[in-house]
């Protein structure tokens, strides 16, 4: 049981990653290979090689195969970054083994030390103050010179700003990490600055918890560290880490579904109208945006043992990217699937992942963005893109795919 394309050479492989011929859609291959090769050999750079999973059902049986590791320190992990000198390799470690790089039972006893931050009740009472954020965001735009770069007005602040308050971090040190965090995600940074980017991050980062163990604040950060006194799951390195890992994630994948999300939405009127029409359809709005969009595009994993599937052979030690893009357009399980229908009630997509590591900070998300886009459209009726969408400047060269800039007017 293999697949043919195993024994070709690796400029006879298709690239990963591929690009979009739409900013609006995955890349046009991913229909192709589900339809005929669902897992199929790709070339990464730097001549390594994966295993690379379009399809809907096999993507989410694999994302549960304890015979997957997420070790984010593989040497085969397919990644579609040069790799970082081995110093930084040890500077980023702390962050890959704080959560998201660990599988089970590790995985399980840290996730367990986080999970009630971010439970639906939990998330539920932070909710007066995300709408805040959102009024004042939105007061600001409307006050300032049109057009506006809502990514600069809007969709970058609300999530900063929360993951900010909820984690304890001062708010006006954003410029620092935000600027770090681009470089972090970004294709065309060299390793070097990726490099200093990371170290930049985790001596902020390392500061700040340092300040926390001295005296816990009444934050997440120092809520853990109370806990962790007695737990005894996270070292200081590791703490930092998350920190980190959570700073990145809670503001980066947000800030670009805000900017996704506004610009699906004007750019399908209809849809909008839907919206506007009824307010309560914005639950089912985020889950077919988040379906539609999938700015994470693949989440990478490593064989620890042979896994037969799908007619191939995954054998120990191969790369895997499971494409969350490739999944959220299969059409067998959504139909239409490469339509924005946000009455398609389709929650089974796999946008924040499935299985153990699915994502920790789904809840607060999801209210995020129904706040954002319930304040921003009912606000102001008249939105509309002040550019033409083959304009826009898309994030082809990052790892989390979304806008630099989105110009608007009304």
């Amino acid at each position: 049981m293999t697949d043919v394309s195993t024994t070709a050479p690796t400029r006879e492989l298709p690239a990963f990653p591929m690009a979009r011929g739409c900013p609006f859609d995955p890349p046009e291959q991913y229909s192709a290979l589900r339809a005929e090769r669902p897992i199929a050999r790709v070339a990464l750079p730097g001549d390594r090689t994966a295993w690379l999973v379009t399809r809907h059902d096999l993507v989410r049986q694999l994302l549960t195969d304890p015979r997957l590791s997420s070790d984010r320190t593989h040497p085969n992990l397919p990644t579609p970054v040069p790799s970082l000198p081995a110093q930084a390799q040890q500077d980023f470690a702390p962050i890959a083994n704080a959560l998201i790089g660990l599988d089970a039972p590790r995985h399980s006893t840290h996730r367990r030390m986080l999970i009630t931050e971010f439970t639906v009740k939990r998330v539920q009472a932070l909710r007066p103050r995300i709408q805040e954020i959102a009024d004042g965001c939105v007061t600001d735009l409307l006050a300032g010179p049109r057009p506006a770069d809502l990514v600069s007005a809007l969709s970058l602040p609300v999530p900063s700003m929360v993951i900010c308050e909820l984690l304890g971090v001062p708010y006006a040190d954003r410029d620092f990490f935000q600027s770090r965090t681009r470089t972090v995600v970004s294709f065309n940074a060299s390793p070097e600055e990726r490099a200093a980017a990371i170290r930049a991050l985790r001596g902020f980062l390392d500061e700040l918890v340092t300040a926390k163990e001295r005296e816990p604040s009444d934050d997440l950060l120092g809520r853990l560290i109370r806990r962790n006194r007695e737990a005894e799951v996270f070292t200081h390195e590791l703490l930092v880490g998350l920190a980190a890992l959570l700073l990145l994630a809670g503001h980066e994948t947000t800030a670009n579904m805000i900017s996704l999300g506004t610009a699906g939405l004007l750019r399908n009127p209809q849809q909008l109208a839907q919206l506007r029409a009824d307010p309560a359809l914005v639950g089912q709005t985020v889950e077919e945006l988040l379906r539609y969009f999938s700015i994470v595009d693949a989440i990478p994993r490593v064989a620890l043992a042979d896994i037969e599937i799908g007619g191939v052979t995954i054998h120990a030690g191969d790369g895997v990217a499971l494409s969350v893009g490739g999944a959220n357009r299969d059409g067998v399980a959504f139909g239409r699937a490469d339509e924005l229908d946000i009455q398609r009630g389709g929650r089974h997509h796999v946008a924040f992942g499935y299985g153990i590591h699915q994502c920790l900070g789904q809840n607060l998300a999801r209210m995020e963005l129904e706040i954002v886009f319930t304040t921003l459209f009912t606000r102001v009726p008249g939105l509309r893109l002040a550019a033409p969408v083959d304009e826009l400047p898309f994030k082809d060269d990052a790892t989390i795919y979304g806008l630099y800039q989105l110009p608007v007017t009304w």
